[in-house]
């Protein structure tokens, strides 16, 4: 269980500090290192060698208890905005995920991007995240801004980053225990600091496990107001408050709304997360605003 305890940040560093010189090679450890996109067998066009088309697969572990996509793994496939590494030094301000079809026989998922507009500090993009093998087959669209933290030296070359190549099967273990992320004794959920696999090369934590103790947080907070965990996420809108760099990061959820009836009884709920850096004076990272559907369940 979380401790409450962090000893710092172990990542390689802010890519920001480095030399020119030094800025390439440093990028590509952080990547290589980078759990978030290769253990879910996302590879990214331009920066990864050999990959053209945006592509993730659909498995056990990123679903939900129904079979549903979850949202986090959709955070990863299409982080927003689309603005690339070798274009500058990224970080998302804005990720908003509207989940149109739970993908229950979506063997893979296929990226369809649109830049909107990118200027010399704010990128704006959205994307269509559709069946790979069937384009007309929306799963969800996703839009985003971000702002970039800084320019990049020239000589950029594509990076050699295998993706992890994993049989599906139910027997999985849950992206929350892959990305570290344990329980407290007060209900909440913890990531206790930033490892070279939950970093960006800016030395902040990274969407992809933020995402996914947010969500992880949102689900626990479900079952305990209303006894299952069968929901389907339909909307998922993050703010990316401030980076965090410290630990432990605290992931905690509130089930909201239901219209006339209860929470607990609703077919339809709210779910406000919010993640604090408890070692940074407990200052907001990230905060999400979520709509789940309850399955089966009838009326609004």
């Amino acid at each position: 269980m979380g401790s409450g305890q962090s000893t710092g940040n172990e990542s390689y560093g802010d890519i920001r500090t480095m030399s020119p010189q030094e800025h390439w090679a440093h990028f590509a450890k952080s990547w290589v290192a980078l759990q978030s996109y290769t253990y879910l067998g996302k590879g990214t066009p331009f920066l990864d060698v050999g990959v053209v088309d945006e592509v993730m697969p659909l498995r056990h572990d990123m679903r939900n208890s129904t079979g549903g996509v979850m949202a986090a793994p959709l955070c990863i496939a299409s982080p927003e905005p689309w603005w690339r590494d070798d274009e500058c030094v990224p970080a998302p301000v804005t990720m908003s995920y509207s989940i149109l079809d739970p993908a229950h026989d979506v063997r893979r998922l296929q990226v369809l991007r649109e830049v909107i507009s990118v200027g010399r500090q704010m990128g704006f993009s959205r994307s269509r995240l559709v069946d790979a093998d069937d384009h007309d087959r929306v799963i969800a669209i996703s839009t985003g801004s971000g702002v970039s933290l800084g320019d990049v030296p020239p000589g950029f070359e594509p990076v050699d980053n295998p993706v992890t190549v994993l049989a599906d099967s139910p027997d999985l273990p849950r992206l929350r225990d892959v990305f570290g992320v344990v329980a407290r004794p007060d209900g909440a959920l913890q990531i206790d600091k930033v490892t070279p696999a939950l970093s960006s090369p800016h030395s902040a934590l990274h969407l992809g496990p933020i995402n996914i103790a947010l969500e992880a947080a949102a689900i626990d907070q479900l079952e305990r107001v209303t006894g299952t965990v069968d929901f389907q996420v339909e909307e998922w809108n993050v703010l990316m408050v401030k980076p965090g760099y410290i630990g432990p990061f605290v992931a905690r959820a509130t089930v909201v709304g239901g219209g006339h009836v209860v929470a607990a009884e609703a077919a339809r709920v709210g779910v406000e997360a919010t993640m604090t850096d408890e070692g940074n004076r407990g200052r907001i990272i990230a905060s999400v605003s979520a709509t789940f559907r309850r399955v089966g369940a009838s009326g609004r």
